[in-house]
């Protein structure tokens, strides 16, 4: 179990981040939450915007032939996803992205996917598309090339730390063991994982954000380190062949204060600390810290634009219009999926799109009024 091996952990060691404990609970290779299990779907713990609508998933694959256009047709260009879930999203980008003449004969199509249940269920969703796949778990082993890269609701699972402002300094929020509560019910000898003050940050203090440096005692800010390392491999990729990194997320366009951690099983929230390897874990992605951190690695930017903005500059209601013409018996399911998709009060203001662009390529679409 996984919650044994940390309280181990902490036991022999002390309290430990909160990327620890989520490296460990998300991708513990025998009992991680991703490694053990197909988590997407209506029936399942969460559902994703390819899940719901074919169109989310042909739009993108548009987005990826008109990226290989502006860059000259090249052969071996690389289509990348990282994190493909059901494989939903690739099998939709294909369908629509055959279209476009010579295109499919110059792409590799490449899966960045650690999980074994959902390389499976990829290899099944994917099969009929035809499409010769290859599966790396590692963006920074695929070969060199021409690439347009992917990633829908990727880095909202990359493991993040967490600094509190305590007494005018900033420390580590850290996971800690306190004895556990008889009175809910727990056997006496157990404990429970708890948030616990760490020591202070030192050097790492200048990864807050520089207009929240000076907040007040209690205020909390998430660092999200693995945005970066990906943000690094980006930069190190494009220098050498032209790329193009779009990732679709939710949180704030601007840094903010506060815990956005959570935790979601069979689509309902429960305290992120209970029964790791159960529950998915995310924190809302920092899209300012992101586009910073693009442009310093030398990366051009472009972004954050909201999701219902940018699917509906890219023609999603003329798209809808020919499903709707040639499905007429779907006409109200796939008005309730633009509704879904691009509504304020559903995911098209929480959700935002940036791309991090090599030097050189076209403005991408949908990003014109963004």
């Amino acid at each position: 179990m996984i919650a044994d091996t940390l309280r181990d952990r902490i036991r022999s060691g002390g309290p430990i981040s909160i990327a620890a404990f989520m490296t460990e609970a998300l991708f513990d290779p025998r009992h991680g939450f991703y490694a053990t299990k197909d988590p997407i779907g209506a029936g399942a713990d969460f559902i994703t915007a390819p899940e719901i609508s074919q169109m989310f998933g042909e739009l993108i694959g548009l987005v990826a032939a008109q990226t290989w256009l502006d860059m000259g047709r090249p052969d071996g260009f690389k289509l990348i996803e990282m994190g493909p879930g059901r494989g939903t999203m690739m099998s939709d980008a294909l369908r629509a992205a055959r279209t476009v003449p010579g295109f499919m004969d110059a792409t590799e199509i490449v899966l960045i996917e650690a999980s074994a249940a959902l390389k499976a269920v990829q290899a099944q969703t994917l099969g009929p598309s035809g499409a010769q796949i290859r599966w790396i778990d590692r963006l920074d082993a695929v070969a060199p090339g021409p690439s347009f890269i992917v990633g829908n609701e990727f880095l909202d699972c990359l493991p993040v730390r967490q600094a509190l402002r305590h007494k005018g300094e900033w420390h580590e929020r850290l996971v800690g063991l306190a004895p556990t509560d008889k009175s809910a019910g727990k056997s006496a000898g157990e404990s429970e994982f708890v948030f616990v003050l760490g020591p202070p940050l030192g050097q790492d203090a200048d990864l807050v954000p520089a207009r929240l440096q000076d907040a007040d005692d209690g205020a909390l800010v998430e660092l999200r380190p693995g945005d970066r390392q990906v943000v690094d491999q980006l930069a190190e990729r494009f220098s050498d062949q032209p790329g193009r990194a779009l990732f679709i997320d939710y949180g704030p366009a601007t840094s903010e204060i506060g815990d956005t951690l959570q935790a979601i099983r069979a689509h309902k929230k429960q305290p992120p600390l209970q029964e790791p390897g159960t529950a998915d874990l995310t924190a809302r992605v920092d899209f300012e810290s992101l586009i910073q951190a693009g442009r310093s690695a030398g990366l051009t930017s472009h972004g954050p634009q909201t999701q219902g903005r940018w699917l509906t500059e890219l023609g999603l209601e003329a798209r809808a219009a020919v499903l709707s013409q040639s499905q007429p018996g779907k006409r109200s399911e796939i008005a309730r999926q633009i509704w879904r998709l691009t509504d304020t009060e559903q995911m098209g203001e929480l959700f935002k799109l940036v791309c991090l662009d090599s030097a050189d390529l076209p403005p991408p679409p949908g990003f014109s009024a963004g």
